[in-house]
């Protein structure tokens, strides 16, 4: 059963509202701190591809070239309002370079956390709550996110949709499970607040559309009556005829956006069967990290949980991973392995269902400890016991998670890259393969946007075999990409022995600038 607590005749609680708010506000903001300083800790620089289409569509928004290379091939990321405005008003505010590129990223990386502290709390308190998003705050999948050093994934502290849409998503939740708890004008405004994060989320991470279907059994499961289905579709709606409206004002298509996710896909660079697309979940979790079983764990301990206690909660969580996870399945090739619309392989794409793990392996062990008789609790002393086991683990996992974050490279190499061209004139043009020279445009300029540099990059194709990446009068900047990152033009690099010399390096050796032979 999901506890209830007093009401007023309003429906509010009648016994420490204010403090409550308090104590909620209080730990959300100890949880967005903590976040904010693992960001710091690691400092991924501003990434290429993916997050830095969203920044140069945000940058020209509305009037986004769609006829032109890169929003000619890559629309889907230009047409998530839901991120591309807010980045809009970051670089109106605070200028185009890396403090607005930040506020973004550091923020939807704060709000997913706080989104999943405040699921788990609404279900089973503040405890299970802060130390959820703790978890979370330190696991490898999100900090090991540099590809100029150890890559996992692009998450925490990278412009992209699945962390600020899945935190979205787990606030919406959160305001539905504390809905069931009132009655009256304070359950319509909490279901009004749930919806408009709900509908909110869609706008930033589309394919989150799927859990949209079960909110009648959300709704059913949490015992609100059936009728309040209208009231949380509210807001709902009227985001959806704000996106429709924007999308033809913009794009000329009230659908531009749902059109644009969905044609999106086709065939992987990837080796994809239909048995490799059925294992999913098990390849996201367990191939990147080890840690990553954790929330193979949480999921098996639901089912358990739900098993042995029939508890409510246990099963919305169900719902809502079994939800996200059958069509992520489906589309990552089990329906058609020569046309991937979703890489479900890739683990960002299961950011939506972690609050709800999470809340489900909690609650399991919650619920489960509350079954022990208080005669055996007292008989055997398993209060202690529990304790003594959960700091040890708790120890253990931390260790492990965070081991490799001292080695980080931070952005430690592009700051001095950018000192080194600050009022530079004997270098007009620098070449760099084309991730490179994406990420670099936020260095030749000061954090704030204004230029230190006004040389000319030229980027290459990676992939383009040739023998070498650049013309014989122009230096070339270079770093042997790690993580998941292929080599450019297949493990071409300048050396000495083909008359390169080098220029200038980083204290670190993350990043090389060569002088081509011509320039010697």
């Amino acid at each position: 059963m999901i506890q209830t607590a007093p009401r007023s005749e309003s429906g509010d609680r009648t016994e420490g509202g204010g403090r409550h708010g308090r104590r909620i506000a209080a730990l959300s903001g100890l949880v967005a701190v903590c976040a904010l300083a693992a960001q710091w800790a690691v400092k991924t620089p501003p990434l290429y591809f993916d997050p830095y289409y969203v920044w140069l569509g945000a940058r020209d928004w509305p009037d986004v070239p769609l006829d032109r290379w890169p929003f000619s091939d890559v629309p889907h990321q230009v047409t998530r309002i839901g991120l591309l405005l807010p980045a809009r008003l970051a670089q109106e505010v605070l200028g185009p370079g890396q403090v607005a590129y930040y506020t973004v990223a550091f923020g939807g990386s704060c709000l997913f956390f706080v989104g999943v502290y405040l699921l788990v709390r609404s279900m089973f308190g503040d405890v299970a709550g802060v130390a959820s998003a703790l978890l979370l705050i330190v696991h490898p999948f999100f900090t090991l996110t540099n590809p100029f050093g150890h890559e996992i994934t692009w998450s925490m502290g990278v412009m992209l949709p699945d962390m600020p849409g899945a935190g979205l998503f787990a606030i919406g939740m959160a305001g539905l499970v504390v809905a069931s708890r009132r009655t009256g004008r304070a359950q319509t405004r909490m279901l009004l607040l749930a919806g408009t994060c709900l509908g909110s989320s869609f706008l930033i991470r589309e394919f989150l559309a799927f859990l949209f279907l079960m909110i009648p059994a959300y709704l059913a499961l949490l015992r609100i009556p059936w009728r309040r289905n209208i009231t949380v579709g509210i807001p709902m709606a009227v985001i959806l005829v704000f996106d429709f409206v924007h999308n033809t004002l913009v794009w000329g298509d009230p659908l531009a956006g749902i059109l644009s996710a969905a044609e999106h896909g086709g065939q992987s660079r990837d080796y994809v069967t239909r048995p490799l697309a059925a294992e999913s979940f098990w390849r996201a979790m367990h191939d990147w990290n080890a840690l990553g079983t954790v929330f193979v764990g949480a999921l098996a301990l639901t089912v358990v949980g739900w098993v042995v206690t029939r508890d409510r909660r246990l099963a919305l969580c169900l719902v809502w991973f079994f939800t996200l996870a059958i069509p992520l399945t489906l589309f990552a090739g089990v329906l058609d392995p020569n046309s991937i619309s979703l890489r479900a392989w890739l683990l960002r794409y299961w950011f939506g269902i972690f609050p709800a793990l999470l809340a489900g392996g909690c609650g399991t062990l919650i619920l489960l400890a509350r079954r022990v008789p208080a005669d055996a609790v007292a008989r055997w002393r398993l209060r202690p016991v529990a304790a003594a086991v959960a700091v040890a683990l708790s120890a253990v996992y931390v260790v492990a998670a965070v081991r490799a974050v001292p080695s980080l490279p931070r952005d430690t190499a592009w700051a001095e890259l950018r000192t080194y061209l600050t009022g530079r004139t004997d270098l007009p043009v620098l070449t760099a393969d084309r991730r490179l020279a994406q990420t670099l445009t936020f260095y030749t300029r000061t954090p704030w946007g204004d230029p230190v540099w006004h040389g000319r990059v030229q980027d290459y194709d990676q992939y383009f075999p040739a023998p070498t990446p650049a013309p014989p009068t122009a230096p070339a900047l270079y770093t042997h990409w790690r993580g998941m990152e292929g080599q450019s033009l297949g493990g071409w690099r300048p050396s000495a022995k083909e008359g390169w010399t080098l220029r200038w390096h980083s204290s670190d050796g993350v990043l090389e600038l060569w002088n081509p032979p011509a320039a010697r």
